[in-house]
């Protein structure tokens, strides 16, 4: 029962990833042909934490946005992005061609996210 009522909130969350995520890879997308692939990736995930982080207080979790919550998330996405640009190296060293080597980083990634960024907005000390 517990979990049904977390379903809405899972499916905001969705909206709000694939939104962000579709900025980042854009802007990787777009900016990789230009500059290196690190520089690029790293672009497009900090213009979308932002748009992220809001997105995620007030319509995800429906939270107002502060300071706490602004360092906590963005412990958990320093994480995430250590782990992002892991798996990123990772995936092209392994030969993926750099348009695509961001779609498996995604598929690991962006479930880690969510359990890091659920614990900086539920947490009740925040």
């Amino acid at each position: 029962m517990e979990r049904l009522k977390q379903l809405p909130e899972f499916i905001r969350f969705a909206i709000v990833g694939v939104a962000a995520t579709a900025l980042h890879y854009g802007l990787y997308f777009m900016l990789q042909q230009a500059v290196n692939v690190n520089v690029a990736y790293s672009i497009g995930y900090i213009v979308s934490f932002i748009a992220n982080f809001y997105l995620t207080a007030f319509f995800t979790f429906r939270k107002k946005p502060s300071w706490k919550k602004a360092i906590g998330f963005g412990g958990a996405h320093l994480v995430n992005y250590l782990l992002h640009m892991g798996l990123l190296n990772l995936f092209l060293w392994l030969g993926l061609s750099k348009p695509l080597a961001p779609v498996p980083v995604f598929a690991i990634a962006i479930p880690v996210n969510f359990l890091l960024v659920r614990f900086v907005f539920k947490y009740k000390g925040r």
